[in-house]
């Protein structure tokens, strides 16, 4: 099979990889480096401060994150992607990570684009935002991939071409414990809809001992602060913002994962990498759940709303209760079959070669 000259435009907030939180930026890593093992000539569009065996190409040295540079300002970011469709021509391909901004510059270079939406592409209500209306305006000429089937049947703009490809998460870093010790876990950015504030809820209806992990944005200091932190007790701890190596050992050594979530979580990469370890997931049923936790084999998925139509407390509580009924290979199996770098980059190639042939 012939080789490619490939293009990955990354975000610039974190750097490749990153060094804690950042699931856009850690598979966009995985991705490079996969496709570099198998021979494709490819080009990292980053921060200066990133890591990669492709060649770096970079607007500026380091990371907007490390700059405090808000998520509001966009304007690197457009220099970003205004850096890399400059040279797109000397590419076959280009694959764009960063969202529909993206989407302003594809119509000026002759070169195939796809984007992956690694964020939510829908709307809540019948008018669509702005960022959507770009998307409808660009839909004829956009290959637009998605990290569920979840998160591609929500989007309402008909694409060009509308794919799905699951994200992928390095096995060997993930090692499986079939003995787990008494405590359960919740790991996220700290924000409402992910579900913090409902597994505090339960942990302290049901006594059990519980561990919080996960970053914490400026914007929502003030958040944890009033909401979250006055919870802190014996048996409810907040474990900070941890490196991969060390979640990872969080991760294979609690009893259980709680993902109470009340949004339509594109993928959900923390599920992936809690069944690597052989812990099940409990989860909402929102967005991606139902494809990444089996009901009954590998966690329980939990409908968001009671009979009643309010939200469903109880029902995640009880699923809690037969967390004992699921065998840990079972989920470390699932992860294996569906959820590798491997499987992820022979997916993505199989997408680029099929976009080129119709060029």
């Amino acid at each position: 099979m012939n080789k490619l000259r490939i293009a990955q435009i990354a975000p610039l907030w974190y750097p490749i990889p990153p060094e804690k939180y950042g699931g856009v930026e850690r598979i966009v890593h995985f991705l490079t480096e996969g496709l570099v093992k198998k021979g494709h000539r490819v080009t990292l569009f980053a921060s200066g401060d990133s890591k990669t065996k492709a060649r770096l190409a970079s607007p500026r040295k380091s990371h907007l994150a490390k700059d405090k540079i808000p998520w509001s300002d966009s304007y690197w970011e457009m220099e970003n992607l205004s850096f890399a469709f400059r040279q797109a021509n000397n590419f076959d391909i280009v694959h764009c990570h960063t969202g529909i901004r993206a989407l302003l510059f594809q119509d000026f270079v002759k070169t195939p684009i796809v984007h992956t939406f690694h964020n939510p592409v829908y709307s809540i209500s019948k008018k669509l935002p702005p960022s959507l209306e770009i998307l409808r305006i660009h839909r004829r000429n956009t290959n637009g991939c998605f990290v569920s089937k979840s998160a591609k049947k929500l989007c309402p703009v008909k694409l060009k071409n509308k794919m799905v490809v699951y994200n992928g998460i390095d096995l060997n870093s993930f090692k499986f414990n079939p003995a787990p010790e008494d405590y359960l876990l919740w790991v996220g950015r700290m924000d409402p809809y992910k579900g913090i504030e409902n597994v505090i809820n339960i942990a302290e209806q049901k006594k059990f001992k519980l561990y919080l992990a996960g970053k914490i944005d400026d914007e929502r200091q003030s958040y944890f602060r009033k909401k979250i932190k006055p919870h802190f007790s014996a048996k409810i701890k907040y474990l900070g913002e941890l490196p991969q190596k060390e979640l990872t050992s969080v991760y294979k050594n609690a009893k259980a994962f709680l993902y109470p979530i009340e949004w339509e979580e594109p993928f959900g990469l923390v599920m992936a990498e809690a069944m690597a370890c052989g812990t099940p997931v409990i989860a909402f049923e929102r967005g991606s759940v139902k494809e990444l936790v089996i009901n009954g084999k590998t966690g329980f998925s939990v409908p968001f709303l009671d009979k009643n139509g309010k939200k469903n407390l109880k029902g995640f509580s009880d699923a809690i209760d037969k967390i004992d009924e699921i065998e840990r290979k079972n989920c470390r199996d699932c992860v294996e079959q569906n959820f590798t770098i491997e499987k992820m980059v022979a997916n993505y190639e199989k997408i680029y070669w099929q976009i080129l042939k119709k060029n």
